[in-house]
C-alpha cells in the first residue's frame, strides 16, 4: 500500500504554489495526496487578487471526513489564512500521532500577505509547538520572533533556536532570502544542527518553493523516513526541481517549480 499523506493549506489557482504544489509533490515523491482547503486565492504567476477564507465549520468538516477515513500518515499545513482558521486545525490535531510539518505561511512570492497580522501570535502560540517540523523562510522567521531578518548563518542558528524553545520538535531555517552564490538551510534541533548547501538557481521561477519543500519533508516522513533523512531527500528534490523550472515556462511572473522534472520528458509521457 502506498503511504498517504494530508496538506492543509490554501488553494493556488495558478497551481503553482498551495494546495496544488503539495498535491503535485506527493504524487512525484509516490504519495497519495489528500487535502483540507482551508482559503482559496484568485492567483497567477504576478498577483494575488483576491481571498476567501472557508469557514472552520468547513476546515473541520474536511479534516474530519479525511482522518475518519484515510490511513494519513503525515500532515502538512501550509496557509491558514487567519485565527478562526488557525484555531480549527489546532483544535482537530491536538492530539494527533502523526508527525506535522508546519510551514508558517504569510506572504506569496508576489508580495501578497496570505496571512492577517492578527493572526500571527494564534500562530506561534496554537500551531508551532505541534510541529515536528516548523519551516520558514527568513521573512517568516523574523515575524514570529518579532525581530529583524537574519543576515548570516550565525543569525539563522540563533533564530532557529529561538523557534525551537517555542515547542517545535525541529525547525528548518531556509536562507534563501539570503545573498551570494549559495544557499544555506539549517536543520536545527535540540540535540543537532545539520548544514544543506546548494547553488543558487538563476531563475525566476521559484513560485511554491517553500510549500514543495515542507510538502516533500512530508512525503518523506509519511514513507517512514527519520526527519534529517527526510528533510535532506526534500532538499534534493527542490533543487532539481527549481534547476529544471524554466523548461515550464509558465506565466509571465514568479512561474512554478517543475515537481515532475523526473517524470515528464518533452512529449508529455513518462519515459
Amino acid at each position: 500500500m502506498f503511504s498517504q499523506a494530508l496538506t492543509i493549506a490554501g488553494s493556488d489557482s495558478g497551481g503553482g504554489a498551495g494546495i496544488q504544489a503539495d498535491l503535485k509533490t506527493f504524487s512525484a515523491l509516490g504519495v497519495y495526496g489528500a487535502s483540507v482547503i482551508t482559503a482559496v486565492t484568485a492567483q497567477n504567476t504576478r498577483a494575488v487578487t483576491a481571498v476567501e477564507t472557508l469557514s472552520p465549520v468547513m476546515i473541520c468538516a474536511q479534516i474530519d471526513a479525511v482522518l475518519g477515513d484515510l490511513a494519513i500518515a503525515a500532515v502538512k499545513i501550509g496557509m491558514l489564512g487567519d485565527a478562526d482558521a488557525i484555531d480549527a486545525v489546532a483544535g482537530r490535531l491536538a492530539n494527533s500521532a502523526v508527525p506535522i510539518v508546519l510551514d508558517p505561511v504569510m506572504v506569496a512570492k508576489s508580495g501578497d500577505v496570505l496571512l492577517a497580522v492578527e493572526a500571527v501570535d494564534s500562530l506561534r502560540a496554537r500551531m508551532v509547538p505541534l510541529a515536528t517540523l516548523l519551516t520558514p523562510n527568513l521573512p517568516e522567521a523574523a515575524c514570529l520572533l518579532g525581530t529583524d531578518e537574519a543576515v548570516d548563518e550565525y543569525q539563522m542558528l540563533e533564530q532557529g533556536r529561538t523557534l525551537l524553545a517555542l515547542g517545535p520538535r525541529a525547525v528548518l531555517m531556509k536562507g534563501g532570502h539570503t545573498s551570494g552564490k549559495n544557499c544555506v538551510d539549517l536543520l536545527i534541533t535540540k540535540d543537532d544542527v545539520i548544514r544543506l548547501s546548494a547553488p543558487r538557481h538563476a531563475t525566476r521561477n521559484t513560485h511554491g518553493t517553500g510549500c514543495t519543500l515542507s510538502a516533500a519533508v512530508a512525503a518523506g516522513l509519511a514513507r517512514g523516513m527519520p526527519l534529517p533523512d527526510a528533510v535532506r531527500k526534500a532538499h534534493a528534490y527542490l533543487q532539481a526541481a527549481i534547476a529544471a523550472a524554466d523548461l515550464l515556462d509558465v506565466g509571465n511572473g514568479h512561474g512554478p517549480v517543475h515537481h515532475f522534472h523526473a517524470l515528464w520528458t518533452c512529449e508529455g509521457f513518462p519515459q
